[in-house]
């Protein structure tokens, strides 16, 4: 690839005015499209930039592995190629550059893909899962992880099956069961399904038994910085990853800790992208955004828009929201300059935050917002935050959520200067959840763990305590924090 900002997502994201460009003066050079499933492939209709291919050829794979050629071109002039009449069938499209027509390398504009959805000649089954068993359990959730199963083409995902009965589907080899009842067993089992709808026999049975007490306990899910400009057709794009670690908690609840959608988050960007991955839990969401929310030509316009009343519940993109014994306060740190006289909106939303917080009656307090008062991440610490995060130490607050800076990182609870102090808030940092990783640099002395990673936080809310854990993109847990009790 010619730099990171001709990458492959950009050749497929429907739009003339972005590219990709393959590394300069090498041959062969490829660009491979994942379709989702097996396919059968009519027509591709390329859109050279003046750097085109002469000579290029057109293979398909059912695994990625193994490529057959579908289409050869030779004394090719550039312009717009509209290649018809293909007969091609895989998961994988590539196109192959085996003659420059410049010095340079060779790049698109657009490379477009037309067919339909082909299983008609799948009929096998994936294997079965194997060794299904129980991770955590709490009074009201059980985590489940298994071996994966193998399939000839791919398989697509795993239906869990709880005393009989589907309860939830996940694309990677775990799953959080959520929403039961304290004190009670479960039998699970698990079943593979692959694109053509072929499904697996069933894994091997497991019980679990729920905790007693703990009626109030309950997963979230949360991460920031997430979707950039790239579509599952991708397989570099993150966004569409992460989304399928939301699913597989099942949480109660989502929140986004801003940067939600890149790069300057104009409506349009919401909805061909945000949307169609984390998009789908948009009913169980709280969001709050970040400083690429402020980059649409109105700035937040299409943050309000995409989002409405979710984002907004009393007419501000800051508010408060509880479960469980929870009292949670999403804040735009956007608008945040603690100490300027002149931010009269600044000092609005500060006031508002101690009153809300004054006002509430739950034992335990999780508050989010975009930039980080301490980070070991590329922004470095942030001054601007020093009152807001005082006052998260003022009063008490357990929990303290950011993104802003591409990377994980969990601090001990900490004062208001940043030292290690039992009774402060434990600040994690969860920027993984797609857009482009930021390198870790010194980390602070308070610093639990850091580490430039994608992943999303699952957080374990009890009566009176929380737990958090990084989940990475094979469904495995990174890092897991102690259990802490609210303060």
């Amino acid at each position: 690839m010619e730099s990171s900002s001709y990458g492959g997502p950009l050749a497929v994201d429907g739009k003339s005015t972005t590219r990709w460009a393959s590394a300069e003066g090498v041959d062969p050079q490829f660009i491979r499209i994942d379709l989702g499933g097996p396919s059968a492939i009519n027509r591709v209709k390329l859109s050279w930039e003046a750097a085109y291919a002469s000579a290029y050829r057109l293979e398909v794979s059912n695994d990625g592995s193994a490529w057959t050629s579908i289409k050869s071109v030779t004394g090719g002039n550039g312009g717009t190629d509209d290649l018809t009449g293909l007969s091609g069938k895989g998961r994988y499209l590539r196109l192959v550059g085996t003659k420059r027509a410049t010095s340079y390398g060779y790049s698109l504009w657009e490379m477009q893909v037309y067919g339909t959805s082909d299983s008609s000649g799948d009929t096998q089954a994936p294997t079965a899962p194997t060794n299904l068993q129980a991770g955590s359990v709490t009074a009201s959730t059980v985590d489940l992880m298994w071996t994966g199963s193998t399939d000839n083409v791919g398989v697509t995902g795993y239906e869990v099956l709880r005393n009989g009965q589907v309860v939830g589907t996940t694309e990677t080899a775990s799953f959080t069961d959520s929403g039961l009842s304290a004190s009670t067993a479960y039998t699970y089992t698990v079943r593979a399904k692959d694109a053509a709808g072929n499904t697996s026999a069933a894994s091997n049975q497991i019980q679990a038994t729920t905790q007693a007490g703990g009626g109030s306990s309950f997963v979230l899910a949360a991460s920031g910085d997430i979707a950039e400009q790239c579509t599952a057709s991708s397989s570099s794009c993150i966004h569409p990853k992460t989304a399928a670690l939301v699913g597989q908690m099942n949480p109660a609840a989502v929140i986004t800790m801003g940067d939600n959608q890149y790069d300057d988050a104009h409506i349009e960007d919401f909805t061909s992208y945000f949307d169609k991955t984390w998009g789908k839990y948009k009913n169980i969401m709280h969001p709050i955004p970040g400083n690429h929310e402020t980059y649409d030509d109105t700035p937040l316009g299409a943050y309000k828009q995409y989002f409405g009343k979710i984002a907004t519940p009393n007419g501000k993109t800051y508010y408060s929201w509880e479960m469980g014994n929870w009292h949670f306060v999403a804040i735009d740190s956007t608008e945040f300059s603690p100490g300027l006289a002149a931010n009269a909106v600044s000092d609005e939303q500060l006031n508002w935050i101690k009153q809300d917080l004054q006002n509430n009656t739950k034992p335990c307090v999780a508050a989010y917002y975009h930039h980080p008062r301490y980070t070991s991440g590329d922004h470095g610490d942030n001054d601007k935050m020093a009152t807001l995060w005082e006052t998260m130490v003022g009063n008490k607050v357990d929990l303290v959520l950011n993104g802003h800076d591409h990377h994980y990182e969990r601090f001990y609870p900490q004062n208001a200067d940043g030292d290690k102090d039992a009774a402060g808030p434990v600040q994690i940092i969860g920027g993984g959840g797609g857009a482009t990783l930021y390198p870790v640099k010194t980390e602070h002395p308070a610093t639990a763990k850091a580490i430039s990673t994608y992943g999303v936080l699952k957080l374990n809310m009890s009566e009176n305590a929380f737990s958090t854990q990084l989940i990475g993109l094979d469904g495995k847990t990174i890092d897991s924090s102690p259990t802490y009790t609210c303060h």
